[in-house]
This record gives structure tokens, C-alpha cells and sequence, in this order.
């Protein structure tokens, strides 16, 4: 991979983590405390109609482009070695806990909250909140820190060029 390629990949990955770290963030320090503030219809029917509307092509193209353009990164990196893919192997393992955190928690809880129908249909919505809110918010955390980590490194591995 030639010097100027591996530094847009570089930028590309270090702009895609970026946007979704900032995403998670948004939702741990603003989405979710306002709608936790809300009753269990609004906090509910929301996340309903967010879980659905954020499975666009924007978002899938930066949540799995990061991770994408982290790996190639790595490999345009593997003959030079360094500090470089020292931050680049430790952006990729981040993201890995980001991915996994989102498809094995956040992702079966906005299908189980899509589960239970309605918010007009539903008869006791205080228990969907229940076990959808206290769990989402803390899977929400870890991300939300393990895609943080995931930018620093990146930074780290601008930096080290």
C-alpha cells in the first residue's frame, strides 16, 4: 500500500470511528437521561422508532467502515511496524468490543423492546421499560468508552506518523 494511500485509509478510519463514538456518546449523555426523564410510553414508542430509523445506510456504512478501514490500515502497516500499528492493532481490538458489545447486547434488547409490539397495543409498558432501559444503558457505556478508545488510539496513530 503506497504512503499516501495508507494515510487516507488512516483518516478515513480515525473520521468513521469518530462519528461513532460520538453517536454513543450522544446517547449516554443526552438521548437516554432525556428520554429516562420521560414516562414509559414516550421512552418506549422512541426507542421503538429510533432502533428502526438508525438501520440506514449512514450509520451502517460508518459503524462497520471504521472497523473495516482499521484492518486496512493494520495490513497497509504490517512491513513498517512501530508505534504505529502498535495503536493501530490496540484501534482494532476496541473496536472489536464495540461490535460485539452492540450485536450480542444493544441489538438484542432493540429487538426484544420491537418484540413487544405497540406502544398502543402494549398493556404493561413499565415492565418493557424495565428490562430494556437499566440493560441498554449500561451495554450503551461500554461502547460508548470502548469506541472513545478506539478514536484515541487512532489519534495516537496519526500522531506516531
Amino acid at each position: 500500500m503506497s504512503e499516501p494511500i495508507r494515510i487516507v485509509v488512516l483518516a478515513g478510519a480515525t473520521f468513521s470511528t469518530g462519528l461513532v463514538a460520538g453517536l454513543f456518546f450522544a446517547f449516554a449523555c443526552s438521548v437516554m437521561p432525556g428520554l429516562g426523564a420521560t414516562d414509559d410510553r414516550t421512552l418506549v414508542g422512541a426507542m421503538q422508532s429510533i432502533n428502526r430509523k438508525i438501520l440506514n445506510g449512514w450509520f451502517l456504512s460508518v459503524f462497520l467502515g471504521g472497523p473495516l478501514l482499521v484492518v486496512a490500515a493494520v495490513l497497509g502497516h504490517l512491513g513498517a511496524g512501530g508505534a504505529v500499528l502498535g495503536w493501530l492493532v490496540a484501534a482494532l481490538v476496541c473496536h472489536l468490543v464495540t461490535f460485539a458489545v452492540t450485536v450480542r447486547s444493544n441489538v438484542p434488547l432493540n429487538d426484544q423492546l420491537d418484540a413487544a409490539g405497540s406502544v398502543d397495543a402494549s398493556t404493561d409498558l413499565a415492565a418493557i421499560r424495565r428490562r430494556f432501559e437499566g440493560p441498554w444503558v449500561r451495554w450503551n457505556l461500554v461502547r460508548t468508552v470502548s469506541s472513545a478508545a478506539a478514536l484515541a488510539c487512532l489519534i495516537g496513530a496519526l500522531l506516531a506518523r
